[in-house]
C-alpha cells in the first residue's frame, strides 16, 4: 500500500532529524540552562538545525527532567 510506504518514509525521516550528536546534545543542554526555551537562539549555535528540530528533540528527551520547579 503506497500510503503506508509514504507514512513509513516520513516517520523515518522525522526520526533521523531527531538524531543529534553528543556535541549537539551537550550544547543544547548548556544553552537551555542559559536561555531556556528560546529555541531559535539555541538553533543559531548549531549549524544545520532549526528551532523546531531543537524543540522537538528537547521535549522528546528532556522536558520532564529539566522543567523549573
Amino acid at each position: 500500500d503506497s500510503t503506508r510506504e509514504v507514512a513509513l518514509v516520513t516517520t523515518n525521516e522525522e526520526t533521523s532529524k531527531l538524531e543529534f550528536s553528543q556535541d549537539e546534545e551537550m550544547l543544547i543542554a548548556k544553552m537551555f540552562s542559559l536561555v531556556r526555551e528560546r529555541w531559535s537562539l539555541i538553533a543559531g549555535r548549531i549549524p544545520g538545525r532549526n528551532a523546531d528540530e531543537i524543540e522537538k528533540y528537547w521535549k522528546s528527551r528532556y522536558s520532564k527532567s529539566h522543567r523549573r520547579k
